[in-house]
């Protein structure tokens, strides 16, 4: 009971004092500044909810507090520490045992004389140890745990000893884990000082915060209210080669992947070249050593009375090594639309067929992400066309679908009907009135 009362009492100065100011929130950067002593520190107002203590306050009152006499003091200085670290790590409802600060509670419990300041603004400018260099005049003294127990200090003139401690940097250990061991450090060291009997003052705050707030200029905010969106990434344009001032062929992928032993992604191409005409053929070529040439015609056909598009060939090669692939029987589509796929591949479901006059063709292979082509039809617009979609209006799993759902009808259907055909009794034998007579001749 006793462990929990202390600890109540400890978070009404840690945590409770953090909380208001996690609720109002504030765009300027913050670090907390704890600051404890076994001597008499001059007497400081509790800040106001959403008050952040300016540089200039904690100047003046360290001022105060070191303005005569000989002062030994602490600095533990954190690399990162933010008043969301206490609301996170430290132990709340009396669970002092999930804390990751039990040390520097303790140490503030025993305190009678103790400064807590959840939000003390801070700038990319803002030095502790420069600032208390300033005010004890004395250099700091870089030590830690192991070598403050075998240093000689004397109380006669002031001292100011730096102890450095992590943040969560590293991967291999958690955030909680590296707060537990700064604050054994921390303990070792209030250990040590007790030990030898020196009074001293204890400060804990951090080089900067842990998490950085930004802030956005009033006038570069828009007025009213607006959707939140994501940031669309940029998207590169599609590769078009011109011809007398108007684009001819249009190529977009979103990625390429080319595969022989081991993976390639091909960069955008450095050059194109492409001949004009019913056939059409585009050269893209890489600066990794890739050449992708597209070959497309143009055909009339008299059942639909309209022009229609094919990619026949894809032809890839890269230093002595090529293939081929034949994509007419899949990839097609109107003159005057675009071709779009989500995948063009020559494996799984794969639209560009190995040609059987290659034998290298299998060796390979060859996907578009996000696929899109057109070759005719483009006039001057830098804008596809209308796209052909590889994937119909009716999949296969919709055929399923649809098949399945209209035979559970017809059965449904088939069953009612039979049951409505079921004819009942007319007429029942009466035990009191004479029984049916069935003539036998009929």
């Amino acid at each position: 009971m006793a462990g929990s009362r202390s600890c109540t009492r400890l978070m009404g100065v840690c945590i409770l004092l953090f909380a208001p100011f996690f609720a109002l929130g504030s765009a300027t950067s913050q670090v907390p500044f704890l600051m404890w002593s076994s001597e008499r520190l001059p007497p400081l107002a509790s800040p106001a909810a959403g008050h952040i203590a300016s540089y200039e306050q904690l100047s003046a009152y360290l001022t105060s507090a070191f303005s005569s006499g000989s002062h030994t003091v602490l600095l533990f200085l954190q690399d990162k520490l933010s008043k969301d670290d206490f609301t996170v790590f430290g132990g709340v409802f009396g669970n002092k045992e999930d804390s990751a600060f039990k040390n520097i509670e303790d140490a503030m419990q025993s305190s009678t004389s103790k400064v807590t300041l959840p939000a003390l603004e801070w700038s990319g400018s803002f030095n502790m140890a420069a600032l208390l260099q300033e005010k004890l005049g004395v250099s700091p003294v870089l030590v830690d745990a192991d070598s403050l127990s075998h240093l000689s200090i004397k109380t006669s003139v002031s001292n100011l000893l730096l102890i450095n401690l992590p943040y969560c940097s590293s991967l291999q250990k958690s955030c909680k884990e590296v707060l537990h061991e700064n604050d054994e450090i921390i303990g070792k060291v209030l250990s040590s000082m007790k030990a030898k009997n020196i009074p001293y003052t204890a400060i804990y705050t951090g080089f900067q915060p842990s998490r950085m707030i930004s802030e956005t200029p009033i006038s570069d905010q828009s007025v009213g209210r607006s959707l939140l969106q994501a940031v669309e990434p940029e998207v590169k344009p599609p590769i078009m080669f011109n011809v007398s001032g108007g684009p001819c062929i249009m190529l977009w992928a979103q990625k390429s992947h080319c595969q022989t032993g081991s993976e390639l992604t091909m960069d955008r191409p450095c050059s194109a070249n492409t001949y004009l005409g019913w056939i059409t053929v585009l050269v893209l070529t890489y600066q990794s050593g890739f050449t992708l040439s597209f070959s497309m015609s143009k055909r009339f056909y008299s059942v639909s009375a309209r022009e229609w598009f094919s990619l026949d060939a894809v032809e890839l090669q890269y230093f002595n090594l090529s293939a081929s692939y034949i994509a007419s029987r899949d990839i097609y589509a109107p003159a005057e639309y675009s071709f779009h796929c989500q995948s063009v591949a020559n494996f799984g479901d794969a639209l560009l067929r190995t040609n059987t006059t290659d034998t290298n063709s299998s060796e390979w292979r060859l996907n578009f992400v996000d696929f899109q082509i057109q070759g005719f039809g483009l006039s001057d617009s830098t804008n596809f066309s209308y796209a052909s979609d590889c994937a119909s209006f009716f999949t296969p799993a919709i055929w399923m679908g649809l098949v399945t759902v209209l035979l559970t009808l017809l059965i449904l259907v088939y069953g009612l009907h039979m049951i409505m055909q079921i004819n009942t009794m007319d007429r029942f034998d009466d035990p009191k009135g004479p029984s049916i007579s069935v003539p036998q001749s009929e």
